[in-house]
């Protein structure tokens, strides 16, 4: 496995190795199950995958939440070779950012909501890190987890609007034993909040049976609502039901509809999500 921390080198190798397709996975590092399953859809697909490491700073509105956020080099390294990943990009921050940035990107509606409303310039940060990953690498095919539900119609967009000349695969959530989605941010908790943190997971399977038996959303938004309340420790952000294509509410069960909900554990945020369609 070869490891690049700058630009150059890594552009020099990708140019006399890259003769065919090229995955990548882009990753903040802190790595879990769920980022392998990216990693083994790539090496299935393409000649060669890169998976980048790179805590991004533009995508975080929090300075606390980038201070604490986990980082693990060394097993992250020991996991990707094992698993086969061909190169690793884990640049510094003055290697992306030579300069404080100043360009920003507007989704209009797509990025306003959700996770936009709780983290605003979040969604711009991603799109300009992604921007850059997507120009130095040049894949074939980026993998993305449908954890990230919002994040992944944002990249939607941005390869759309900037005629980035890549496919664009969203992959399952990879969850423990108990529901619970594989986070990076999972590692924070303490034993008590891990517990308890299976609660998202669980409001969405209530949510969506309730759903398609034909409760009405505010009805399932009270339910929600009321098992969060039960816990003193755990806050509700939001758990809304929309549409697929432009997460704006939705009105009826179809299988392009999508629940997604965000929660404070103690002091760690998480999110999910479950498709009306999935089993």
């Amino acid at each position: 496995m070869e490891i690049f921390k700058e630009i150059a080198p890594l552009k020099a190798f990708l140019k006399e190795k890259a003769t065919s397709a090229v995955g990548l996975v882009p990753t903040m590092g802190a790595l879990h199950a769920g980022h392998l399953s990216l990693i083994e859809a790539s090496k299935k697909e393409n000649t060669l995958t890169v998976c980048s490491v790179f805590v991004n700073p533009a995508q975080f509105n929090n300075p606390l939440d980038l201070e604490k956020y986990p980082r693990t080099w060394e097993p992250d390294c020991r996991l990707l070779a094992n698993a086969g990943c061909d190169v690793v990009f884990a640049p510094e921050v003055s290697t992306m950012y030579e300069q404080e940035s100043i360009v920003t990107f507007d989704f209009g509606t797509l990025d306003k909501i959700l996770e936009g409303q709780f983290r605003p310039g979040h969604f711009s940060g991603v799109a300009l890190v992604v921007s850059k990953l997507f120009h130095i690498v040049n894949p074939t095919t980026a993998y993305f987890g449908q954890k990230d539900f919002q994040q992944f119609k944002i990249i939607e967009k941005l390869v759309a609007e900037l005629k980035f000349n890549l496919t664009l695969k969203r992959m399952p959530i990879i969850r423990e034993a108990d529901g619970l989605a594989m986070s990076s941010r999972n590692r924070r908790l303490n034993e008590a909040e891990r517990v308890h943190a299976a609660l998202l997971y669980r409001s969405l399977c209530e949510a969506k049976k309730l759903l398609l038996r034909g409760e009405k959303i505010e009805n399932v938004k009270e339910v929600v609502h009321k098992n969060f309340d039960a816990l003193a420790h755990l806050k509700l952000e939001y758990f809304e039901w929309a549409d697929t294509e432009n997460l704006m509410p939705a009105n009826s069960v179809s299988a392009n509809t999508v629940l997604l909900i965000a929660a404070y554990v103690g002091e760690v945020r998480l999110i999910d999500n479950l498709l009306m369609h999935a089993n």
